[in-house]
């Protein structure tokens, strides 16, 4: 990446009082508004499902009254297209009048009465994708403080019609910014998604300091394809990112499609799945006035929302591609958990699927282990018990496996003690001493 050395240096500075709101030290949940209702703003003719204030109303309703908010589903995040095709009179933002006649702080208000919170979507850029007022470097300052005192409690920073330097020097300021509001606001960075998501070209060393998370790749769309060609990037570099993730610095494969039209009942669970092994952001993009049961089941599953939410905060891994298109992936928990998935890339039947843990490089021992999607758990396991998954095409067996008994490996050193050396992680994190952790506590 050819950059200034002065651009380095601003970002840098501008880096150091930087990132400061101890905010999402699990992975933010909520709902979001761009997958679903992209840049509708024909409130006249489509009235119920155009970007206005009483969609938001809707949805915030929806979090409060039907169970969302207490599985941890508490953000309500505004997307593009919210606001006039002008600044007012003082240069600052301002809500579309005739789709927002309250204002965005009289919304804030009916979200935080309700234990939710608002979030709103600002881009450093010239223009917002859509085509609506951008956050120039010289607006960074005046953006931060309009937030603040709407009461928005998070930021998407989008990167439409900007450049690298700006880049480099905006992400940073907008993070010293928010912070210098004196208000807690979490603070999501489009910035990787714009410079490949990869190093050199992406700093993620300077990302995690200024950042809460971050998107790294496309957007997803309304498609099982979709899904898989995110989970195949996320999983395909996970030794680059796979150790940037953490407490208060997520990576973000973008928001969950449950509850549309692309995905199938077994489609939706695996989306969940694998956003649970990978630490995602939970950020619900539907309709939740017109949520199947199904779709709701999924989505406010207590075990895969458990794992998600793991307090120790490392992302998972995947650690086998079968050529029977089968797939494992891995996630260390808390208390000497771990949680399991097996995707089936299939697209004929169900498959039998035959291994052990001790294939899976468990260590010896005693397990349990809990079906997040069918509420069964399976006793008697030793880490060389042959066991049977039926995993159906596009679909996902997900467990959650916790050991029986105490024991003690004499070679282990305090991390992840029930798994080999192989899969150990560049972590800091250290589980806690291995104890029973029944399944009815998740």
């Amino acid at each position: 990446m050819k950059l200034l050395p002065v651009i380095f240096l601003l970002a840098l500075t501008a880096a150091t009082s930087a990132l400061d709101n101890g905010l999402m030290r699990t992975p933010p949940m909520g709902w979001m508004s761009w997958e679903r209702f992209r840049c509708n703003v024909n409130c006249e003719n489509d009235p119920k499902n155009c970007i206005s204030e009483n969609l938001f109303r809707d949805m915030a309703d929806r979090l409060a009254e039907d169970g969302w908010k207490e599985m941890g589903y508490d953000h309500v995040m505004i997307d593009d297209c919210w606001s006039s095709m002008l600044r007012d009179k003082d240069g600052r933002l301002q809500p579309d009048p005739q789709r927002f006649p309250g204002g965005i702080a009289k919304l804030a208000r009916y979200l935080h009465d309700r234990g939710l919170k608002l979030g709103i979507y600002g881009d450093l850029g010239t223009h917002t994708c859509g085509g609506y007022p951008g956050t120039t470097l010289d607006k960074i300052e005046t953006d931060a403080q309009t937030f603040a005192s709407w009461g928005v409690d998070f930021l998407k920073l989008d990167g439409c019609y900007s450049n690298e330097e700006d880049q480099q020097k905006g992400y940073p300021l907008m993070s010293k910014a928010l912070n210098a509001t004196g208000r807690p606001i979490g603070y999501s960075c489009s910035w990787p998604a714009y410079r490949g998501g990869l190093p050199p070209s992406v700093n993620y060393t300077l990302l995690g300091e200024i950042c809460n998370l971050w998107r790294n790749y496309d957007d997803i769309q309304d498609s099982w394809n979709s899904v898989q060609d995110i989970t195949d990037w996320f999983f395909d570099n996970q030794e680059i990112l796979q150790p940037e993730a953490g407490p208060g610095r997520w990576n973000d494969p973008d928001m969950l499609i449950i509850g549309n039209f692309g995905l199938s009942v077994d489609q939706s669970r695996s989306q969940m799945a694998l956003w649970a092994i990978m630490a995602a952001p939970l950020i619900m993009s539907n309709n939740l006035r017109t949520l199947s049961s199904e779709a709701r089941a999924i989505l406010q599953n207590r075990a895969a929302i458990a794992i998600n939410q793991d307090p120790m905060g490392v992302q998972g891994r995947r650690l086998l591609q079968e050529r029977s298109l089968i797939e494992v992936y891995w996630r260390p928990l808390s208390q000497s958990a771990s949680a399991l998935v097996f995707l089936s890339r299939r697209q004929d039947m169900p498959y039998q699927y035959h291994t052990s843990l001790a294939k899976l490089n468990y260590t010896a021992g005693s397990y349990e282990a809990y079906d997040v999607f069918t509420g069964k758990t399976l006793s008697g396991l030793s880490a060389t018990t042959e066991f049977t998954v039926s995993i159906n095409p596009s679909g996902v067996v997900m467990w959650y496996v916790y050991p029986k008994m105490h024991y003690e490996d004499p070679q282990d050193d305090g991390r992840y003690p029930y798994i080999r050396q192989k899969y150990r992680m560049s972590s800091s994190l250290h589980f806690h001493k291995p104890r029973v952790v029944p399944p009815s506590l998740l």
